[in-house]
Protein backbone atom coordinates (compact mmCIF):
# COMPACT_ATOMS: atom_id res chain seq x y z
CA UNK A 1 0.00 0.00 0.00
CA UNK A 2 2.92 2.35 0.66
CA UNK A 3 3.93 2.13 -2.99
CA UNK A 4 0.62 3.68 -4.11
CA UNK A 5 0.89 6.72 -1.84
CA UNK A 6 2.35 8.81 -4.67
CA UNK A 7 -0.64 8.11 -6.96
CA UNK A 8 -3.05 10.73 -5.52
CA UNK A 9 -0.30 13.33 -5.62
CA UNK A 10 0.50 12.53 -9.25
CA UNK A 11 -3.17 12.69 -10.26
CA UNK A 12 -3.58 16.03 -8.50
CA UNK A 13 -0.51 17.39 -10.27
CA UNK A 14 -1.75 16.28 -13.70
CA UNK A 15 -5.21 17.70 -13.04
CA UNK A 16 -3.77 21.04 -11.89
CA UNK A 17 -1.57 21.39 -14.97
CA UNK A 18 -4.46 20.44 -17.27
CA UNK A 19 -6.83 22.91 -15.60
CA UNK A 20 -4.27 25.71 -15.74
CA UNK A 21 -3.65 25.14 -19.45
CA UNK A 22 -7.39 25.29 -20.23
CA UNK A 23 -7.86 28.56 -18.32
CA UNK A 24 -5.02 30.30 -20.13
CA UNK A 25 -6.19 29.59 -23.68
CA UNK A 26 -6.84 33.26 -24.35
CA UNK A 27 -4.60 34.86 -21.76
CA UNK A 28 -1.11 36.06 -22.38
CA UNK A 29 0.72 38.85 -24.04
CA UNK A 30 0.75 40.04 -27.57
CA UNK A 31 1.67 37.30 -30.02
CA UNK A 32 0.89 34.55 -27.52
CA UNK A 33 -1.72 32.87 -29.75
CA UNK A 34 -1.52 31.10 -33.08
CA UNK A 35 -4.02 31.86 -35.86
CA UNK A 36 -5.86 28.61 -35.21
CA UNK A 37 -6.32 29.61 -31.53
CA UNK A 38 -8.23 32.80 -32.37
CA UNK A 39 -11.73 31.28 -32.82
CA UNK A 40 -11.63 29.56 -29.41
CA UNK A 41 -10.26 32.62 -27.64
CA UNK A 42 -12.92 34.82 -29.27
CA UNK A 43 -15.69 32.37 -28.37
CA UNK A 44 -14.71 32.81 -24.73
CA UNK A 45 -14.38 36.60 -25.06
CA UNK A 46 -17.77 37.00 -26.77
CA UNK A 47 -19.73 34.32 -24.90
CA UNK A 48 -21.70 36.72 -22.70
CA UNK A 49 -22.67 39.45 -25.17
CA UNK A 50 -26.03 39.86 -26.85
CA UNK A 51 -24.27 40.91 -30.10
CA UNK A 52 -22.40 37.64 -30.54
CA UNK A 53 -21.95 37.62 -34.34
CA UNK A 54 -20.55 41.17 -34.46
CA UNK A 55 -18.36 40.52 -31.44
CA UNK A 56 -16.95 37.35 -32.99
CA UNK A 57 -16.30 39.07 -36.33
CA UNK A 58 -14.35 41.95 -34.82
CA UNK A 59 -12.62 39.81 -32.20
CA UNK A 60 -11.34 37.38 -34.84
CA UNK A 61 -10.20 40.28 -37.03
CA UNK A 62 -8.25 41.79 -34.13
CA UNK A 63 -6.89 38.44 -32.99
CA UNK A 64 -5.55 37.67 -36.46
CA UNK A 65 -3.72 41.01 -36.51
CA UNK A 66 -2.39 40.91 -32.93
CA UNK A 67 -2.34 37.17 -32.14
CA UNK A 68 -3.73 38.10 -28.74
CA UNK A 69 -7.14 38.33 -27.06
CA UNK A 70 -7.54 39.78 -23.56
CA UNK A 71 -8.67 37.29 -20.95
CA UNK A 72 -12.20 37.34 -19.62
CA UNK A 73 -15.42 38.61 -21.14
CA UNK A 74 -14.74 42.34 -20.84
CA UNK A 75 -11.85 44.59 -19.92
CA UNK A 76 -8.30 43.34 -19.27
CA UNK A 77 -7.25 45.25 -22.38
CA UNK A 78 -3.81 45.99 -20.94
CA UNK A 79 -2.83 42.41 -21.80
CA UNK A 80 -2.90 43.19 -25.54
CA UNK A 81 -1.73 46.71 -26.46
CA UNK A 82 -2.13 46.01 -30.19
CA UNK A 83 -5.71 44.87 -29.58
CA UNK A 84 -6.53 48.17 -27.87
CA UNK A 85 -4.85 50.35 -30.50
CA UNK A 86 -7.05 49.15 -33.39
CA UNK A 87 -9.64 51.92 -33.86
CA UNK A 88 -12.68 52.56 -36.05
CA UNK A 89 -12.93 55.57 -38.38
CA UNK A 90 -14.68 57.39 -35.56
CA UNK A 91 -11.78 56.73 -33.19
CA UNK A 92 -13.52 54.22 -30.93
CA UNK A 93 -12.14 50.79 -30.08
CA UNK A 94 -12.84 48.23 -32.79
CA UNK A 95 -11.94 45.17 -30.77
CA UNK A 96 -14.35 43.89 -28.12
Amino acid sequence: MARLSWLPFALLLVLTVFTFSIQTVNAGGEGSLRLQDCPNACNVRCSQTQYKSACLEFCNYCCQRCLCVPSGYYGHTGECPCYVNIKTKEGTHKCP
